[in-house]
């Protein structure tokens, strides 16, 4: 096993997509599983922590070494090692990039729904380890809903084995779900069995414009509630439509305040039907409805979702973006009180996501060099937090809690809670090694 101590890799290991960085002491490649185990049995010996690595790309600072030890990346243990049509699964290895999968899937006429926004880089097993979401959501699910099985090394250099190809299993404890979104602490995923399903036939993308992003909650709801469930429902307030017409030259009119985007698969009959009936429901809330025509004005719509986030820097330099969940026949109240909050801390705040399933991105835009904006930030985020567990609501929906989110768990989780999570940890990480100091565990 050799560890990499150069500052030239020890930095580039050292943050996520927050930005927020802690240098690890080293970096292991691992390749195999058998780098793994060399890998976990040095920490132990060593006594030195050890950081689970993906791509990178989490929002919470899920993979920082804070504090300290080996970070050992998984990205070169990529590779699809089956697809099996005649099970609809495939096993992988941790490194496996999302999109790549879907891609191979697809062309076995198969179908590998999730799909974080990353996920042209984003790896599978980060995905597993934070439970990541996505558009699809809604009427897919997220990861948890096709992770079938782990492999994984744990704190004694055991390996856990679930993967098993049947569809049903009731032999004991289900270990499983307990892998999916613990964020690395438990122990490191070598390989991974998912599920795959058939590849929808047909999809329509459509575009509304409101002249109010009440309205566009509404929608929301009132599409929820009429019984069809479209594979994605994303949501734009006036702030993100500002921006993104400032980074992008899109078409959106001047009065348009709220934007929905809603795609609907399934079968081509059903999917027409579904259609009309969401156009509909668009149009008694005032909403001016667009249908793409083919896939280059489909991608035309989704461009105008993706330009979002690079777009926010025109607000302000700094952005805090949280994932917060609440329940879809809340969503009106809660963007309605999130704009409250950012007005009276005098920060603005842009708020999009994953609508259908109520799943709101949280913007706060600052300025970390501003050190009397940044503790105004602050504040608007711990009361958006409040107010959305007042509201029925989770703290995170997709991006877990990790090292920047654990301050704010008292808000949401009981202190019982928190104590059986800390001796579920013992039983697999005794040696406390794995990741420490992420979900409010020591």
């Amino acid at each position: 096993m050799k560890i990499e101590k150069s500052p030239s890799i020890t930095k580039c290991y050292s943050f996520d997509a927050t930005g927020i960085v802690f240098e690890p002491e080293g970096v292991v490649f691992a390749e195999t599983e058998k780098d793994i185990i060399e890998a976990v049995e040095y920490c132990i010996k060593n006594k030195k922590n050890i950081i689970p690595r993906g791509a990178g790309s989490g929002f919470t600072a899920g993979c920082v070494p804070v504090k300290g030890g080996i970070i050992l990346s998984l990205e070169k243990m990529d590779k699809i090692l089956d697809i099996d049509t005649k099970n609809m699964v495939a096993v992988v290895e941790p490194g496996v990039i999302t999109a790549n999968l879907q891609r191979s899937a697809e062309s076995f006429n198969l179908y590998y729904p999730p799909d974080p926004s990353s996920l042209e880089f984003s790896t599978i097993g980060g995905n597993v380890a934070e439970n990541a979401g996505g558009p699809k959501a809604i009427k897919y699910g997220v990861t948890a809903n096709y992770v079938m099985g782990i492999r994984a090394v744990i704190g004694t250099t055991e390996i856990i084995d679930t993967t098993r190809k049947v569809k049903k299993n009731v032999v004991g404890y289900n270990i499983t779900p307990l892998f999916v979104g613990s964020e690395g602490t438990l122990g490191v995923i070598s390989r991974v069995l998912l599920r795959l399903i058939p590849l929808p036939e047909e999809r329509i993308t459509i575009l509304s414009f409101f002249k109010d992003i009440y309205q566009a909650g509404q929608t929301v709801v009132d599409i929820m509630n009429s019984g069809i469930v479209p594979s994605a429902i994303e949501i734009m307030d006036i702030a993100s439509i500002e921006c993104v017409r400032r980074f992008k030259n899109i078409d959106i009119p001047k009065s348009v305040e709220g934007v929905l985007i809603i795609e609907i698969d399934g079968k081509k009959e059903e999917v027409k039907k579904e259609a009309n009936i969401v156009k509909k429901i668009c149009r008694n809330n005032k909403a001016t409805v667009k249908v793409a025509k083919d896939e280059k004005e489909r991608e035309n719509i989704w461009q105008i979702r993706r330009a979002i986030s690079p777009s926010l820097f025109h607000i302000a330099p700094t952005k805090i973006n949280e994932d917060v969940c609440v329940p879809v026949s809340e969503i009106p109240k809660a963007l309605k009180r999130f704009l409250e909050i950012g007005k009276k801390y005098g920060v603005p705040v842009v708020c999009f996501g994953h609508a259908g399933d109520g799943n709101i991105h949280v913007n706060v835009m600052t300025d970390e060099k501003n050190s009397t904006l940044m503790e105004k930030a602050k504040l608007a985020v711990r009361e958006i937090f409040i107010t959305t567990v007042e509201l029925g609501g989770v703290l995170s929906g997709e991006h877990g809690i990790g090292y920047t989110k654990s301050k704010f768990l008292p808000i949401q989780t009981k202190k019982a809670d928190l104590h059986l999570w800390r001796r579920i940890k013992k039983a697999f990480d005794p040696e406390n090694i794995f990741n420490p100091g992420k979900m409010g565990l020591i």
